[in-house]
This record gives C-alpha cells, sequence and structure tokens, in this order.
C-alpha cells in the first residue's frame, strides 16, 4: 500500500501548473540622431563580444560604393553613410537588398547581409518631393511667425505708451491691426501635415 505522503507527492506533480512562456511585444529604440530602430535584446549581444565590421557593396548608377560599418548596424545607418559618398539626402534614398526595398529600422543582419554582400542604392523622387514641399512650408510658417513676433513686440510698445497715460494714433492701432491679420491669413492658408502642421498651430494660436 502507497503511503499518504507518496499519493500527496504525486498528486502535487500531476496537477503542478504549466509555466507559461513569456511573449515580449517588439520594442524600439532611438539611435543617436533621432533614428528610430528594433531594439536589441540583452542576447543578442553577447556580453563583450566584439562587433564585426562588414564590407557592403552598394551600386549606385554605374558607380560601386565599399562601406565598412558595423554588422548590426541598420539599413538607415548606412544611409548616412552612402549621404556622404554620394551627396544624397538619407530621406531620398532607397535600399535594396535582394530585389526588396528594406526600412530604414532594419538591421542589416537581420536580412542576411554579411560581408561582401551586395545593396543597390536608387533614388526616391517621391520622397525627395515630399522633403522639399515641407521645407517649403516651414520656410513660410518661419517668415510668417517672425513677422507675427514682430508685430507683437510693437502692439507691446503701443500698450506701455497707454499705460503710462499718454496719447496713441488710431491709424498706428489700425495699421498693427491690418498687418497682423494679413500674417494670420497667410498662416491659415498654409496646407501642413505632421510637424509642420503643429509648428503652424502654436504660431496661428
Amino acid at each position: 500500500m502507497r503511503s499518504r505522503t507518496s499519493v500527496r507527492a504525486a498528486g502535487t506533480a500531476a496537477f503542478s501548473p504549466v509555466k507559461e512562456e513569456k511573449v515580449e511585444a517588439e520594442k524600439w529604440e532611438v539611435r543617436p540622431g533621432g533614428m528610430l530602430v528594433q531594439s536589441r535584446s540583452s542576447h543578442d549581444d553577447a556580453v563583450g563580444a566584439p562587433v564585426p565590421a562588414i564590407r557592403v557593396k552598394v551600386k549606385y548608377g554605374a558607380v560601386y560604393h565599399e562601406i565598412y560599418i558595423s554588422s548590426r548596424a541598420s539599413f538607415g545607418e548606412l544611409k548616412k553613410e552612402l549621404s556622404a559618398r554620394t551627396g544624397l539626402h538619407p530621406l531620398d534614398m532607397k535600399l535594396l537588398y535582394k530585389d526588396k526595398e528594406r526600412a530604414s529600422a532594419t538591421f542589416l543582419d537581420s536580412v542576411g547581409v554579411k560581408d561582401k554582400s551586395k545593396v543597390v542604392l536608387t533614388d526616391d523622387p517621391t520622397a525627395k518631393a515630399k522633403r522639399l514641399l515641407e521645407m517649403r512650408k516651414t520656410d513660410k510658417i518661419d517668415k510668417a511667425a517672425k513677422s507675427v513676433s514682430a508685430i507683437s513686440l510693437e502692439v507691446t510698445a503701443l500698450e506701455a505708451i497707454a499705460n503710462k497715460g499718454e496719447r496713441i494714433v488710431v491709424n498706428d492701432v489700425s495699421n498693427l491691426i491690418d498687418c497682423l491679420m494679413n500674417e494670420l491669413v497667410k498662416l491659415e492658408a498654409i496646407d501642413a501635415d505632421g510637424d509642420v502642421k503643429q509648428q503652424k498651430r502654436q504660431q496661428v494660436t
């Protein structure tokens, strides 16, 4: 006959809870320069293990560029290296590896890029046009903001005069109001998105 102790132990073993594996959500990190890339866990980087540098051959038109870069760098970091060589803005680039465009946040080694791998660089005219359009919008907002700031200073000066009890010329006030309204109309007319839209909202309010 089995003892109560052995029966209890067997029951405990039979009904012991099974440990559930935790699935970590995909995490992101910001690299120097503001680039957003997938973060690596501590398992990815062995403590004290040197990160190997690889030579990547990048074809741009009829020219090949050899870039020495960390095997764990991202395609966005590769674009920055190529920008210094080609003069292209990183946002105006497309990088293709194995005939597939790779996102800037993707790591080189995660898609199999290794020493002497070949990558193709092409222009992205759509991205370039969008970037230049955003730059023009930003310039317009900056100019309008400077005008609004200058007008505000004049208004402040008139308020100081009024507080002293001195007389204010009505035409001066009317002119300032007209100028301010014109600049606000210019700001409202700018069609902005993203960061430029936020900048516009700050100036209007």
